[in-house]
């Protein structure tokens, strides 16, 4: 019932700034149910499992930034446009990797793939140095 369309990936050099984009949408459309609630950020480097970058609920307001990223990734989200931004600063070489948003109707972080039922279509963050 949720699909969510991601944007923002290019290729970029080191040092610089990305925001990547995630909209949700809901199918049907409801006014009164909530098909979702957590949303986060996978990327998953080639030969590479799909690890968790950062997450955020929408009722709790709740989030969470894996180890490698803080200071440098922010995570938010725009509820009324049912939207989860990642800003990525200073991003180096080893940032490479398709990003991936996902969403789930849980209330709180959650750290592992599986645990998502809705994903994105990924989108591809080339980071050169």
């Amino acid at each position: 019932q949720v699909q969510l369309v991601e944007s923002g990936g290019r290729l970029v050099q080191a040092g610089d700034s990305l925001r990547l984009s995630c909209v949700a949408s809901e199918r049907p459309f409801s006014t009164r149910t909530f098909s979702y609630d957590v949303m986060a950020w996978f990327r998953q480097a080639p030969g590479k499992e799909r690890d968790l970058v950062a997450a955020i609920t929408r009722s709790v307001s709740e989030t969470w930034l894996a180890a490698s990223v803080k200071g440098r990734f922010t995570i938010s989200r725009d509820n009324a446009k049912n939207t989860v931004y990642l800003q990525m600063n200073n991003l180096q070489a080893e940032d490479t990797a398709v990003y991936y948003c996902a969403a789930d109707p849980q209330n709180r972080i959650l750290l592992r793939a599986h645990e998502y039922d809705y994903w994105g279509q990924g989108a591809q963050v080339t980071v050169s140095s």
